[in-house]
């Protein structure tokens, strides 16, 4: 809409109003059909509209009085209200209140200029008031051991990673414990979305989410509780085969997002290897979820909480050391060092072998290519640690169902190793 006859003339202001009237509709929209609430269509609209009023007002008094009387005013009046009726049973309106006066505080900030923001956090709000049973359901499943993992990740992130001086350090200058520390940061905070999913998936939404919630947190670690359910019980040897591969095809997405988040210009190159594999595995993975008819004894793989401070101290310890070796052996030997430690780093941990790439990549030390293919070398690596893991801990029955799946991954990566790198 062209609006530039408003510019400079009485109705400059309009927009402003408009936007705020449209947020306060929005709020007070959802507000409108919660029966215990006092407030709604008119009431939000209205307080929008004096929220943007109000900082007019103060902008052009030159102080700021009028907008704190503003917030008081319609602090004090929603107040009064909700306790002039005093009713034992219904909501006492606390969420409204509180919601009234956000409403008034993003009227005030669109007069500012903040009008993305303000319709940002209206939306925000809006989803907050809507999903109220949900967001409970949510707060009653959480258990100790979720509130401490959440904590956990607390201080990894805005207590420890804030001291650590951005420096770099020793041999190489690969040593920089904010850097470092911040990969500790990302891998934990995407383990521990997994984690808590899979807490929440429980055993009610069937192998293909507790595969793919396990795979997010640590895939060997899942191969590894599975293999050892089978050896116990072989009638759930299909729900282990189901489970392992789409959590090992899980990693392929966990890298992904790893490398959009570190360095996204890689990703163009990366990408179609990452594809090629996911795509050659999934075909395996639904090939035996097909097979599976029934989905009893859905075990929880007890897997170690990505937060504490000893595993995430371990896993910075990890890639602190391989990107160390890496940048070490690429001064002695180029690219042909960095695939050795990617074959050896990779058995344990692919997540480390690919920060590292990344890392190197960034610095200009690795060209787009051979950091591709220290990465796919590290998958190909994990994947024979895996089925070997199975082999000795499931048994071979285990083993040669998951072969199939594995293999076929492995020939997509190296399929894309071959003809895009």
């Amino acid at each position: 809409m062209n609006i530039e006859f408003l510019q400079g003339g009485e109705f400059e202001s309009l927009p402003s109003f408009a936007t705020s009237l449209a947020i306060g509709l929005l709020i007070g929209l959802e507000r409108e059909r919660s029966s215990s609430a006092r407030a709604g269509l008119r009431t939000f609209a209205l307080v929008a509209l004096f929220g943007t009023l109000a900082a007019m007002l103060s902008e052009k008094t030159g102080g700021p009085w009028m907008l704190l009387g503003g917030l008081l005013v319609i602090g004090f009046m929603t107040i009064a209200a909700y306790f002039r009726i005093k009713d034992e049973v219904s909501d006492p309106g606390t969420t409204t209140i509180a919601a009234i006066v956000m409403c008034y505080g993003l009227g005030a900030i669109v007069w500012y200029g903040e009008s993305t923001l303000a319709i940002m956090l209206a939306i925000v709000t809006t989803i907050l008031l809507y999903f109220k049973t949900e967001l409970h359901g949510v707060t009653q499943n959480l258990g100790r051991r979720d509130l401490v993992s959440i904590l956990q990740f607390a201080v990894l992130t805005f207590i420890i990673l804030p001291i650590l001086p951005d420096k770099s350090f020793g041999p190489f200058e690969t040593l920089n414990p904010y850097r470092t520390w911040l990969m500790v940061v990302l891998i934990s905070g995407l383990s521990l979305a997994g984690y808590v999913a899979l807490r929440f998936v429980g055993r009610r939404h069937g192998a293909v989410l507790l595969g793919a919630f396990g795979g997010m947190v640590s895939s060997t670690a899942t191969t590894l509780v599975y293999a050892r359910r089978s050896k116990h019980n072989q009638d759930i040897t299909q729900l282990a085969v189901v489970v392992i591969l789409i959590a090992s095809l899980i990693v392929f997405v966990r890298l992904s997002i790893l490398s959009a988040i570190v360095s996204p210009s890689i990703l163009p190159h990366l990408l179609p290897m990452l594809g090629c594999g996911l795509l050659f595995g999934a075909s395996a993975a639904i090939y035996g979820w097909r097979q599976l008819n029934q989905q009893t004894d859905m075990t929880m793989p007890d897997i170690k909480n990505p937060t504490e401070i000893r595993t995430a101290a371990g896993f910075g310890l990890l890639y602190a050391v391989v990107l160390f070796f890496a940048a070490w052996l690429i001064n002695i030997a180029g690219s042909s060092g960095l695939y050795a430690i990617a074959l050896i780093a990779g058995m344990t941990d692919v997540d480390a072998i690919t920060l590292t790439s990344l890392r190197l990549f960034e610095q200009g030390k690795l060209e787009a290519m051979e950091a591709v293919t220290a990465i796919g070398l590290g998958i190909l690596s994990n994947t024979a640690f895996k089925l070997s893991l199975i082999f000795f801990i499931g048994g071979s029955l285990l083993a040669k169902r998951c072969a199939l799946g594995m293999i076929t991954t492995s020939i997509g990566v190296g399929l894309a190793l071959l003809f895009f790198v």
